[in-house]
């Protein structure tokens, strides 16, 4: 009796629970399409701004894209959270172990999409995956894809730029990590791995983590909403108020003279500058959205926030810890190349 009635009560809390998240969602669409009309409210109606000012587009700007940015990011980061309790750092390199190259290559990039990572884990991910024996070429192809194709890049390209651009994106930034890790695993650098990573390959075999409730994973999409919009919002903010500043006040059409289609040096420019730069997909998608629509050509802006994201200073500063100075050239120069490669594309057929 005591066991039906328990069930009883947990299919009744089930219930609710699915009920008050269906609510919170109808919610949450609801403030969402009202965003818009809102700002120009505030600007327009309460501060009683002339159109047409720089200083209202720009307010307008940063009222309007703040909101819609940070409640897209916490919706979705909520849901991937979810799908990556399946792919644990554990069950990423049983997956990748063994892996020939090109399907591995091809598996590496797309698990980095949905697997946890940050430049700060970039070390005992690639040791990890050397002791596992997953080939060089595809930890590389999951090193590049992880931290360029997240959802962090995926919901503000397409909350700020739109679908077709983010499909561009994801598109391109699988490409270059599938391409440059193949290429890496045939130039053979594995002698460039630092000794005493490879003296681990032999080390203490891969502990696997135990099945997860769906409970548990509600909680990990909670967790990684306070996790990753926790350390994100503030780049956000900032990222966004410079891109109101640009739309504001830059005069339209000024970036075409200095990173438009026919200025044939902005795209290797937009890479050089690009890569010492220290910052992620947050701070950096609202600048590029304001760079686009002040008349920077597509694959220009695009190789820039690639190579920002990809390729930064402190990630190949951390790296040095396990690679040789050659193979970091080797990647840089490889997954450069991939990203030049995107940037004249898009600027011959967009």
């Amino acid at each position: 009796m005591k066991q039906e009635l328990a069930l009883h009560w947990r299919e009744e809390m089930s219930l609710k629970k699915c009920m008050l998240a269906f609510v919170a969602i109808a919610i949450w669409f609801v403030i969402y399409k009202s965003l818009n009309p809102f700002s120009h409210f505030i600007v327009y109606d309460v501060f009683q701004f002339e159109h047409g000012t720089h200083l209202a587009e720009a307010l307008q700007f940063f009222i309007y894209d703040t909101p819609k940015v940070l409640m897209l990011l916490t919706l979705i980061v909520f849901f991937v959270g979810i799908i990556r309790s399946f792919f644990t750092a554990e069950k990423t390199r049983m997956i990748l172990a063994g892996k020939r190259e090109s399907a591995g290559n091809v598996f590496g990039a797309m698990l980095g999409i949905v697997t946890p990572f940050c430049s700060c884990s970039a070390v005992p991910l690639f040791i990890g995956f050397v002791q596992a024996g997953v080939p060089l070429g595809v930890t590389f192809s999951f090193l590049i894809a992880a931290p360029m194709v997240n959802e962090i890049a995926l919901v503000l390209l397409y909350g700020l730029l739109g679908w077709k651009i983010a499909m561009l994106y994801l598109v391109t930034g699988i490409s270059i990590a599938i391409v440059a890790g193949w290429t890496i695993g045939k130039l053979k650098q594995e002698k460039h791995i630092e000794d005493w990573v490879l003296e681990m390959r032999a080390g203490a075999p891969l502990v696997f983590e135990q099945e997860l409730t769906w409970q548990d994973r509600v909680e990990a999409g909670k967790t990684a909403v306070k996790d990753i919009v926790g350390k994100v919002w503030l780049y956000v903010v900032l990222g966004i108020a410079v891109g109101a500043l640009i739309h504001g006040y830059v005069p339209e059409n000024f970036m075409a003279e200095i990173m438009g289609k026919d200025v044939w040096w902005s795209v290797p420019a937009a890479v050089v500058v690009g890569i010492p730069m220290y910052s992620n997909a947050a701070g950096i998608i609202p600048i590029v959205q304001a760079l686009l629509g002040k008349g920077a050509a597509l694959g220009t802006v695009l190789a820039f926030m690639m190579s920002v994201i990809a390729l930064s200073l402190p990630e190949m500063v951390i790296l040095r810890k396990v690679l040789k100075p050659r193979l970091i050239g080797t990647f840089i120069g490889v997954v450069g190349f991939g990203i030049l490669i995107v940037g004249y594309l898009f600027n011959l057929v967009v």
